[in-house]
């Protein structure tokens, strides 16, 4: 590989319909990232016969074939100890050891966590990683942590996240002033638990104050008004999944009344040039690829039931992360405290 080539370690294995939805995903990726260097981690055999099955158009990559298969069932002590030559580990490792280079997965979140914390460690100053990932707003997006990586957390916790999300940030949306809130059951100073006041008092010390506008309830996340929300791991999935499960029910019930007579299917064609900016704003594809935010390294995990498409943008996450090198900045903003 040349130097300063960006490298991208992909999981070839994990998740539903790979390797070839993964496959896909990286020859839709390439189209307009064609230096980037692919490394697929996998069954070479089955990566083979499925890019001369499908007819792929993938080029400047390679196949570390490996053997070993974690799945969601598989313990933290399997993981480590009798998984080392699994796509996830492999992939991991390759990632750690070579500059401008990322690792991108749909497998098991769990394994993903464990490894990447082995291989890559922690950034000096952040004690723990944060799942980080866009969210649709009334707007545009907001960048939401942590959304399942951490079920306790302290206040120091939520302000590293802060610190973590406002750098993530800065190099997606370079020429905004974000306003940065902690999700909560209210938006009075003394509501919550004693972390969240905890983490507001040390936002509030911090250079973080100028743009934080205090507590934020779930019912204000798809306002726009905040751009960074912060949030406890459990929390923030449980936010997430009952998000998904209701835009999911709210679009499936449409669907059935658009289909319901001929006067709905005419009314559909009616307003379908807004339906379909609608469909195209809450796309979850486009929001693909949430990253372990505060390793020493870049990690990202993509949906498990990702299609393709969803997969291309969760490279393309890495590819970003890489280039702009997103550590470099979190590091250069802890030192500035």
């Amino acid at each position: 590989m040349s130097d300063g080539q960006v490298v991208i370690a992909i999981d070839a294995m994990g998740g539903e319909n790979s390797p070839y939805k993964v496959l896909k995903g990286a020859e839709i990726f390439l189209q307009n990232e064609k230096n980037t260097k692919i490394i697929f981690f996998g069954d070479k055999a089955k990566i083979n016969q499925n890019i001369n099955k499908h007819k792929l158009n993938i080029f400047n990559f390679e196949i570390v074939n490996t053997k070993d298969i974690i799945s969601d069932e598989d313990s933290v002590n399997a993981i480590l100890r009798s998984k080392k030559d699994s796509s996830i580990y492999r992939g991991l490792e390759f990632a750690k050891n070579n500059e401008k280079s990322g690792f991108v997965s749909s497998g098991s979140t769990a394994a993903i966590m464990v490894l990447s914390r082995l291989h890559m460690g922690m950034i000096q100053g952040i004690d723990r990683p944060a799942i980080c990932s866009l969210v649709p707003n009334k707007k545009n997006y907001s960048l939401m942590l942590d959304l399942g990586a951490n079920v306790m957390v302290s206040g120091a916790n939520l302000f590293q996240f802060a610190l973590m999300g406002f750098c993530y940030y800065s190099i997606i949306n370079k020429n905004t002033k974000p306003k940065i809130g902690i999700l909560n059951i209210g938006t009075e100073n003394n509501k919550g638990l004693e972390f969240l006041q905890e983490a507001a008092d040390l936002i509030l010390s911090s250079f973080l104050k100028d743009y934080f506008i205090g507590f934020i309830e779930p019912n204000r996340i798809t306002s726009g008004e905040c751009d960074i929300i912060v949030s406890d791991g459990y929390t923030g999935n449980i936010m997430l999944k009952s998000a998904e499960g209701i835009s999911n029910f709210i679009i499936s019930n449409l669907r059935e009344i658009f289909n319901k007579s001929l006067i709905n299917k005419i009314s559909y064609k009616l307003i379908e040039k807004d339906l379909k900016k609608l469909k195209d704003q809450v796309n979850p594809d486009i929001y693909n690829g949430a990253t372990l935010i505060g390793l020493n390294g870049i990690s990202v995990k993509s949906h498990g039931n990702a299609n393709p498409v969803a997969f291309s943008y969760a490279l393309k996450q890495c590819h970003n992360f890489i280039t702009n090198d997103l550590n470099k900045q979190i590091i250069k903003a802890i030192n500035n405290i």
